[in-house]
C-alpha cells in the first residue's frame, strides 16, 4: 500500500520557523527529498534515524517524481520539503499531477514565506489603516514570462505594498517600472537578503533613487526580497489612523463602543 507525500513549507531559512506540524511530519518521515538551501538544516535536524534524505539540487522534475513514488512504495510518510511555502513559486502542481496520476494521496503543509520573514525582520507591517490594505506578491520577468496584464508597471499602479520576488538581480528595471508607474523618487523600498537564516541575514532601507546603490555597496546580489510599500517607516510618523478593531470608540460583537475617545 503506497505512503502518503507531504508538501512541507520549511519557511524562509531559519529552521525553526517550519510549523510545529511540518517539524512533526519531519520527525516520522521514511523519506525526505528537500531542497537545497538552508531546509537541509530542517532536515537534518528533524529526520529520524534511518530516513532517507535527498537533495534535489541536480534532478529534474521527472527524477523527482519518481523518486517520491518509489519511496511512497516503502515507506508511509514521504516528505518534499521546500523554502517558504509550497503553493508560492514552486513546482507543487506539477509535482501532485503524477502522485495523483499514480494513485499516491498527498497533501500540503504551508510555510512561512520571505515576504512575511522580511517584513518581521525590518519591523514592518505589510497593511495599515488607510494607508494601504493590500499586498501583491510578484517578480519581474526573467525567463519565466510575466502573465498579460501582470507587468510589474500595472501592479504599482495600485500603489499598495508590492513584495518582489525572484528579482535582486533585476533592481534596475524594478526601479524603472515604479518611476514609469508614478512612484516618488523618494518612496521608501526595502531589501532583505536571506531573512531570517541565523547570521546570514541583510537589512537594506533606502529609497526609489538610491536603493540599487545600497545594495551594491551591501553586496547583494542573491536570495533577496524587494519590499516597495506606502507603509514602510511607519513606526517614526508622527501619527497613524488607529485600527478600528481596537478603537474605544468602535463596537463589535465582543465589545461596545465607549463614550470615552480614549484620548483623556
Amino acid at each position: 500500500m503506497a505512503g502518503k507525500v507531504w508538501f512541507i513549507g520549511a519557511g524562509p531559512g531559519d529552521p525553526d520557523l517550519i510549523t510545529v506540524k511540518g517539524r512533526k511530519l519531519l520527525e516520522q518521515a521514511g523519506a525526505i527529498l528537500y531542497a537545497g538551501s538552508l531546509v537541509d538544516q530542517a532536515a537534518t535536524m528533524y529526520a529520524p534515524e534511518g530516513c532517507v534524505i535527498r537533495d534535489s539540487k541536480d534532478m529534474t522534475l521527472e527524477e523527482m517524481v519518481a523518486w517520491v513514488i518509489d519511496q511512497a512504495s516503502r515507506n508511509a510518510i514521504v516528505v518534499r520539503l521546500q523554502t517558504g511555502d509550497p503553493g508560492l513559486y514552486g513546482a507543487l502542481i506539477e509535482m501532485t499531477r503524477p502522485l495523483t496520476a499514480a494513485g499516491i494521496e498527498w497533501a500540503v503543509v504551508p510555510g512561512v514565506s520571505s515576504a512575511m520573514a522580511s517584513m518581521a525582520a525590518a519591523g514592518e507591517s505589510l497593511t495599515l489603516p488607510e494607508v494601504t490594505q493590500t499586498v501583491i506578491l510578484t517578480r519581474t520577468a526573467g525567463r519565466t514570462p510575466m502573465p498579460e496584464g501582470e507587468d510589474l508597471v500595472s501592479l504599482a499602479r495600485h500603489h499598495c505594498t508590492l513584495c518582489i520576488y525572484l528579482s535582486i538581480t533585476l533592481l534596475h528595471e524594478v526601479q524603472a517600472a515604479l518611476r514609469e508607474a508614478g512612484w516618488r523618487e523618494d518612496a521608501p523600498i526595502l531589501v532583505v537578503q536571506k531573512a531570517s537564516w541565523p547570521g546570514l541575514e541583510k537589512i537594506v532601507r533606502g529609497t526609489l533613487a538610491d536603493i540599487k546603490r545600497k545594495c551594491q555597496d551591501e553586496k547583494i546580489g542573491s536570495q533577496a526580497m524587494i519590499v516597495a510599500s506606502p507603509t514602510l517607516g511607519s513606526a517614526d510618523w508622527e501619527s497613524l489612523v488607529r485600527s478600528k478593531l481596537y478603537d474605544p470608540t468602535f463596537t463589535h460583537r465582543f465589545r461596545k463602543a465607549s463614550e470615552d475617545n480614549g484620548n483623556d
